[in-house]
């Protein structure tokens, strides 16, 4: 089976400081996290939702190229979950 994603449901989640996501192999679900620091520059002065607000932005206009950065994490060992970071998006 190959990693699809068809719930394009996504949270940030603030222990992580990553938003998070899910794909499917079959009947397995993968957890997928993406460092903040890779969707949303820090500022200086953190505005509370802010930064959570940035980063479901930045991911939803990544989103095809997040998943195909998700999709080649996965096809390099399989897991349960993966943390994505900038170095994997360039």
């Amino acid at each position: 089976m190959t990693l699809a994603f068809p719930n394009p449901s996504r949270s940030f989640d603030e222990a992580r400081n990553a938003v998070r996501f899910v794909g499917h192999d079959g009947m397995f679900q993968i957890r997928f996290f993406i460092e903040a620091d890779a969707l949303a520059k820090p500022d200086t002065k953190r505005e509370a939702g802010a930064l959570e607000a940035k980063c479901l932005s930045a991911f939803d206009a990544l989103r095809t190229s997040i998943y195909d950065v998700a999709r080649k994490a996965y096809s390099h060992g399989r897991r349960d979950s993966y943390t994505l970071t900038a170095a994997d998006l360039h």
